[in-house]
């Protein structure tokens, strides 16, 4: 059972915070703090964020994930690449629940974070799909059109622009969530690919970023190549 010290931050001043940064109705509410909770009674056993973060959790983590749907209002359809502890895809489909014909496909390859991402979607009765396998033999099986791929704390973005050319060529949205090296990384991912970024600065605070990107074209190829948005 965790300690009360690990459970400390579920009430208190974080989560009014978050939601008011990010306001959420009151039934998703109740599925994030079902969430919330899970997470933290899985934390003691498995390592699924920083511990330094916990005080900040719904800031940090939930609010931080929730404002991807500001960027992308009318998507029901996302996928989430290495989700680990469900940032931001427990999240998304938590607060997706109500909307009809919504699904979150969650990629992860370590299966003891796929197990607790499973149960999440379990106690809180969200819509989603848990795929335990490697990012570059999952993506491009996805069935069906995604309208959103996201990632947060994965890889650098050269390389989650690679993993998600699959479904940005589909005419799916990226949303990557960044930190402040964001620039550094925008800079590299030119020297493999012609793209647009827009950047949008994170609700949360911070040095947060989100890059938005709706066409990709690897460099040296021509425009009709796979990755490519019709």
């Amino acid at each position: 059972m965790a300690s009360a010290k690990t459970r400390s931050p579920l009430p208190g001043p974080d989560k009014a915070a978050a939601l008011a940064l990010t306001p959420v109705s009151p039934e998703t509410e109740v599925r994030l703090d079902r969430y919330a909770e899970l997470l933290l009674e899985w934390q003691a056993k498995t390592n699924l964020v920083a511990p330094s973060t916990l005080p900040n959790l719904w800031t940090r983590h939930i609010s931080d994930s929730l404002q991807l749907l500001t960027l992308a209002p009318s998507a029901k359809a996302w996928a989430d690449l290495g989700s680990g502890g469900g940032f931001p895809g427990v999240v998304l489909a938590c607060a997706l629940a109500e909307t009809p014909g919504a699904q979150v496909h969650l990629v992860e390859r370590n299966a003891k974070k796929a197990a607790f991402l499973r149960e999440a979607l379990r106690v809180t009765n969200s819509p989603g799909t848990i795929h335990l396998a490697d990012i570059g033999d999952s993506v491009d099986r996805i069935a069906g059109s995604v309208d959103c791929v996201t990632a947060r704390a994965l890889a650098p973005l050269h390389q989650l622009i690679g993993f998600a050319e699959p479904l940005i060529g589909k005419g799916a949205k990226a949303l990557f969530l960044k930190g402040q090296d964001v620039e550094a990384e925008l800079t590299e991912a030119t020297k493999y690919w012609n793209i647009k970024p827009h950047l949008h600065s994170s609700r949360t605070g911070g040095h947060g970023w989100i890059v938005e990107l709706d066409h990709i074209e690897r460099r040296n190829q021509p425009a009709s190549a796979h990755g490519t948005r019709a």
